[in-house]
């Protein structure tokens, strides 16, 4: 038990960004809700983080400090990204860290120009993560994308 105490204080100290603290999962599985992030629209969490990596959910183009839609495309498709990073940065994880990415359009032809020029923005020239973007029928308040990563976060010992 008091192994399990100090590696839950070590992991705070290591990550004092988090907003809200959860129990860990028997196996050491962390529940993420940094400061400044998004609010859970339902039953679900905004990432966990699991030994060395860090899974994120599906981010939208939401502004953390509405919890709303943003207006424009091209916006509402940064702010997923941007979304996504903050989380990412909470657990001490660049973009450069990203070891997959997901994107969900509801139409191709459209989002997929965007959602590149992001990653452009974001990442730069590259190198860019693995990627797959698939098109959906419908997201959830009728978005038009959704972003989820997977990122490589050593913890620090």
């Amino acid at each position: 038990m008091k192994k399990i105490m100090l590696l839950m204080v070590a992991l705070l100290w290591v990550h004092p960004a988090a907003a809200e603290t959860f129990p860990l999962s028997p196996s050491g599985v962390k529940t993420l809700a940094p400061e400044g992030a998004i609010k859970s629209t339902g039953t679900w969490n905004l990432g966990t983080r699991a030994g060395d990596f860090v899974f994120i959910a599906g981010m939208r183009g939401i502004d953390p400090k509405t919890n709303h839609l943003v207006q424009g495309d091209e916006a509402r498709i940064r702010q997923a990204f941007a979304n996504m990073k903050l989380i990412a940065e909470s657990e001490g994880a660049t973009l450069r860290d990203a070891v997959r990415l997901v994107v969900y359009v509801t139409d191709m032809y459209r989002f997929r120009p965007i959602v590149n020029k992001m990653q452009e923005e974001f990442w730069g020239k590259g190198p860019y993560p693995p990627r797959t973007i698939v098109e959906v029928h419908r997201l959830n308040d009728d978005d038009i994308c959704e972003v989820q990563g997977t990122f490589y976060a050593p913890v620090k010992k």
